[in-house]
């Protein structure tokens, strides 16, 4: 039986636990209630929901939810950690008992795709398509919120070269934003490297953390450096700044939202990308129906 262990709806600070079986027909009615709840609700205030799906807890929140959240944390001095679920993840967390761990304690492991929405959906739990935040939808947000506030934003990951780029072309489009960063060509495994990289993003004192330097290297990284780092919030975020530098394209919405931006992404990196979507794919639509 494909199953949830529960739902969780978060409210208002508060927690409500609320038991979810897909294929339990005496929770039926609440679960068709919640669904057209959700449907029928503004994307404003749609709730956040943590759902565990096939025991991985996943933060079910809307973009702006998302945004609202990393403010909270700059403005109040917290440090929190954003992880994400994609299928690609969803794999990885599968593979390495680490990552499955790191993921779990998270402050949020936000849904990254529509694959994963359909997943839930396949287990009994219809959520809007407002429940996915890819980086696509979800950086510029945060970008116009740091800039509205003036907070401060450092990058760490990509080539030299892409994050002077990316680092040049956000100065113009987000001008009350401080931005700085480091590439992600260093040896991870070197004490000294890390220490002065450390260094340097507490010396720059950022609200925000940006780590892309793909999975699971930067999971890794942020899982033995976080207590070291003096931040806000922690994203990671892929190939997020070769996005930003424009040296790759992003998805166009309409193609996203259909499911397909992972076949917009392998035309463009088909090298990079062809085990993870070719081999992964196949392997999680397998994990839902074992």
């Amino acid at each position: 039986m494909h199953n949830f262990k529960n739902l969780t709806t978060v409210s208002n600070s508060s927690l409500v636990a609320l038991p979810f079986h897909a294929h339990n027909p005496s929770n039926s009615s609440k679960n068709k209630a919640l669904v057209e709840t959700l449907h029928n609700t503004e994307v404003k205030e749609l709730p956040n929901l943590s759902v565990n799906l096939l025991e991985r807890r996943i933060t079910c929140m809307t973009v702006p939810a998302i945004v609202e959240a990393v403010h909270t944390a700059c403005v109040t001095g917290q440090k929190i950690t954003l992880a994400n679920y994609n299928v690609h993840s969803f794999n990885l967390s599968m593979q390495l008992p680490w990552f499955y761990e790191f993921l779990q304690n998270s402050e949020i492991a936000h849904c990254d795709s529509v694959g994963i929405i359909k997943a839930i959906g396949y287990m009994g739990l219809d959520l809007p398509i407002e429940y996915r935040a890819s980086y696509t939808l979800l950086m510029p947000k945060i970008l116009e919120k740091c800039n509205e506030k003036g907070l401060s934003v450092f990058l760490l990951g990509a080539k030299p070269e892409v994050l002077d780029t990316a680092i040049k072309r956000l100065k113009q489009q987000y001008p009350r934003v401080n931005f700085s960063g480091h590439h992600g060509y260093f040896e991870k495994g070197d004490t000294k490297q890390n220490e002065a990289i450390i260094k340097q993003i507490n010396q720059a004192n950022p609200n925000v953390l940006i780590v892309g330097m793909g999975m699971p290297i930067q999971e890794k990284w942020v899982s033995q450096h976080r207590s070291s780092l003096h931040v806000n919030a922690i994203m990671l975020g892929g190939a997020i700044i070769d996005r930003l530098a424009g040296v790759v394209s992003d998805c166009p919405r309409l193609i996203s939202n259909v499911g397909l931006e992972w076949l917009y992404r392998l035309s463009q990196e088909p090298k990079r990308l062809a085990v993870r979507y070719l081999l992964g794919n196949p392997a999680f639509v397998l994990s839902r129906l074992a």
